[in-house]
């Protein structure tokens, strides 16, 4: 089972530590305008951040393949961005977003691509994953 299905807690810490000095990103959470729920956490640099507010689409730096992530390319499932937030360190940002079509998390539920990346908490009993009573983060 893949790390995206298990229940198994096996959080990145190291995902930050395993980026090049020099990356020049800073993290950035996409907020649904209207259901205000937090649906992707991800990195941008300089250059996703000027091509995204230039053409109003949710554009992103992959930290893996080193390259600007323009979400929804490869599913169709694209984000218009509404507004930029910057935290007062200007060390992060918020995008306000809105789905053009379908979800944003590239993995599924009964063939349907899923609205957040965030459809699963831990169980504090346990310290295992379980599923969110309604797959969007909200119970």
């Amino acid at each position: 089972m893949n790390i995206e299905e298990t229940d198994e807690l096996m959080l990145d810490f190291g995902k930050i530590d395993n980026m090049p000095a020099d990356s020049g990103v800073i993290p950035v959470a996409v907020q649904d305008r209207d259901t205000r729920d937090v649906i992707l956490i991800a990195y941008i640099n300089k250059y996703a951040l000027e091509e995204s507010i230039r053409r109003r689409k949710v554009i992103l730096w992959s930290t893996s393949r080193n390259e600007l992530w323009y979400k929804g390319d490869t599913s169709g499932n694209t984000y218009t961005l509404h507004r930029v937030l910057v935290n007062c360190e200007q060390n992060s940002l918020v995008f306000i977003a809105s789905p053009d079509k379908g979800g944003i998390c590239h993995t599924k539920e009964n063939g349907e691509y899923r609205h957040g990346c965030y459809y699963r908490e831990i169980d504090p009993d346990t310290m295992k994953l379980k599923f969110t009573e309604d797959d969007h983060g909200r119970t």
